[in-house]
């Protein structure tokens, strides 16, 4: 069974920023590290589900046209529109995946400290939701804690080793420390080349 409603509720119940997201040096490191993994300067439409009360949501909103952040927590939705006040391009909405899913395409979807909640037959739906859901090339980034947590069903490297084995991702890059593991994949389509690297995506190479 994926993690219960109720324990994301009773977390944003006692507190502000549960996670302390605002507040922690490593989350803020975390961040910076996340948007660098980005191949591309900037993206047409974004989605981030799971987005609690907007921290990282603010920092993609400076490379996407379009943002779409979401969380199945009305607290977290709240205190995410306000940390986003300002910046009209960004829709802060609650959805609950992978049961919910919004239309259209995207060509970056950023799931952080997300996937470890879900269990096996959710996780395989979400994933496959966000594959079909990227445009040829698009980009995935994943970025989760690799503690053992009891809520969490696995860890960073578990989640790591299944997101290799997804079909239609290509990795593009691997990051991984003792606390986290980051990666970020592009979506390959049979007969399609390879997304372009930065470096090719610039005309260095």
């Amino acid at each position: 069974m994926s993690t219960p409603a109720g324990y994301f509720t009773a977390m944003y119940e006692g507190a502000e920023d549960p996670w302390g997201l605002r507040s922690r040096w490593y989350e803020e490191r975390k961040y910076a590290l996340t948007l660098a993994s980005l191949p591309r300067p900037h993206f047409r439409r974004a989605f981030e589900p799971g987005c609690s009360v907007g921290e990282l949501t603010r920092r993609l909103a400076g490379r996407c046209e379009r943002l779409l952040a979401t969380d199945r927590v009305p607290e977290a939705v709240e205190r995410a529109r306000e940390a986003t006040t300002g910046l009209d391009h960004v829709e802060v909405a609650r959805l609950t995946v992978p049961e919910e899913w919004p239309g259209g395409t995207f060509d970056l979807v950023v799931l952080s400290e997300l996937l470890y909640y879900f269990d096996a037959p959710a996780l395989d739906r979400l994933l496959r939701r966000t594959v079909d859901s990227l445009a040829p090339g698009g980009t995935l980034v994943t970025v989760h804690w690799n503690h053992p947590v009891p809520e969490h069903r696995l860890t960073g490297a578990e989640l790591a080793d299944r997101l290799g084995g997804e079909e239609g991702l290509a990795l593009r890059l691997d990051h991984r420390e003792e606390d986290f593991v980051l990666q970020t994949f592009t979506r390959r389509t049979p007969g399609e080349p390879p997304a372009p690297s930065p470096a090719a995506y610039e005309g260095l190479v």
